[in-house]
């Protein structure tokens, strides 16, 4: 189905909950896609962080088949043997106890918001509800996690929203200690706010929420649905910071592709649920497990993430410099393969242009570029990009 036919039908049959671009992917091999004409992009968006480790790698493939043969899902009635083998791998690199899984980030975090509140009322009491983020955040599109969402533009039609939400300023150590109060549950973070313009939180910004949630009885959970796995440069964001959360919520390149997001937990936090306080059908069964395993073995192999830190560094460098050849005010910013660069109103024709160049990247808050390449991408390929970009913006 040519692009014409295929948006015209899917204008008709679909919810418009999508401002679509004009093409559609059909194959990637790599950092590379093709769309159904033929044309192949260097892929910087990734699925949106997802497909980390690249489209079609050959050791998801193989455990995708491999897996497949056997069998798709059971139930959680029953042991899963990948979905064990999955949480012992998380564990054992991570600072939780126990994870609990599901199918998506917004899942995910949902799923650490009834943790955070059954948890608040079991150790201190009936009066102890509310979840407090950051603005600028996102945290997932079901009712509560996208009240959670510290973004008002996303609110806006599914009013009355869930009480007990509040909202703290990015960065604002000074006001933390008066925000986080005697009746806050848990104090939900990105490390680096993706959605909200790629800004990371400082290291001050981090101890002092530990300090203060330690303090309080406060659970700290780190949304790093979309800079964990790897995408910081280190398996998980907060690594990088010294700074160890209570509970932390994955998704996107968990599964490469496969959907699967998780809730990891420590400490007494990670005793909170028993049987039957919270479940998801389809979470963690043996397909998306088994590839789950395989990707989170693929990233702590030895040399893999340090890499990731070199290459992303140069990257970084790289892209500051063409901003400032082209006169960008806007400096770069991110974590890893994370990055962002400010370029004002022209972000949305910047996009569209390196699209026609065959680049992918994409906008994020109306005015900055985001660049989410594959972990696995080769220095020549981050230099077509630049290529491609340094054209794009000298023609802007």
């Amino acid at each position: 189905m040519d692009i014409t036919k295929l948006t015209e039908t899917g204008e008709q049959c679909l919810m418009r909950t999508y401002a679509r671009l004009p093409l559609a992917l059909c194959r990637g091999e790599g950092s590379w896609v093709w769309d159904t004409e033929g044309k192949r992009y260097l892929d910087f968006v990734t699925g949106l962080a997802v497909t980390s480790l690249g489209h079609s790698h050959p050791e998801i493939v193989r455990v995708i088949r491999e897996q497949a043969g056997l069998m798709l899902h059971s139930s959680n009635l029953y042991w899963n043997e990948p979905q064990v083998r999955l949480a012992r791998t998380l564990t054992e690199h991570s600072f939780a106890d126990r994870a609990f899984f599901c199918n998506s980030g917004a899942e995910a975090n949902e799923g650490a918001i009834k943790l955070a509140r059954k948890y608040a009322k079991k150790h201190y009491g009936e009066h102890k509800t509310k979840i407090i983020s950051l603005r600028g955040s996102f945290h997932g599109r079901t009712l509560a996690t996208v009240t959670a969402t510290g973004q008002e533009r996303y609110h806006k039609g599914y009013e009355p929203l869930p009480a007990d939400f509040g909202y703290a300023e990015r960065d604002d150590a000074a006001a933390l200690e008066e925000v986080l109060d005697e009746r806050t549950a848990a104090f939900f973070l990105e490390p680096v706010l993706g959605e909200g313009g790629v800004f990371p939180l400082s290291k001050e910004f981090m101890l002092a929420a530990r300090n203060i949630c330690a303090k309080k009885g406060i659970l700290l959970v780190f949304d790093e649905v979309q800079v964990g796995m790897g995408r910081s440069g280190y398996l998980f964001a907060h690594e990088a910071y010294g700074v160890t959360p209570d509970v932390m919520t994955l998704a996107k390149a968990l599964g490469n592709g496969i959907p699967i997001g998780a809730v990891l937990a420590g400490g007494q936090a990670a005793e909170t649920f028993a049987p039957g306080d919270h479940a998801s059908t389809f979470g963690g069964n043996l397909l998306a497990a088994a590839v789950a395993t395989r990707v989170t073995e693929i990233m702590t192999e030895e040399g893999f993430l340090p890499d990731v830190r070199e290459k992303s560094a140069w990257f970084a460098a790289e892209l500051g410099k063409l901003a400032r050849k082209a006169a960008i005010p806007g400096q770069v910013r991110g974590m890893g393969f994370m990055l962002g660069l400010p370029v004002g109103e022209a972000g949305p024709r910047i996009v569209e242009s390196c699209r026609r160049e065959g680049l992918l990247v994409n906008c994020v808050g109306g005015d900055t570029l985001r660049f989410l390449p594959p972990l696995t991408v080769s220095r020549a390929e981050m230099e077509e990009a630049l290529d491609i970009l340094d054209k794009v913006l000298g023609n802007t």
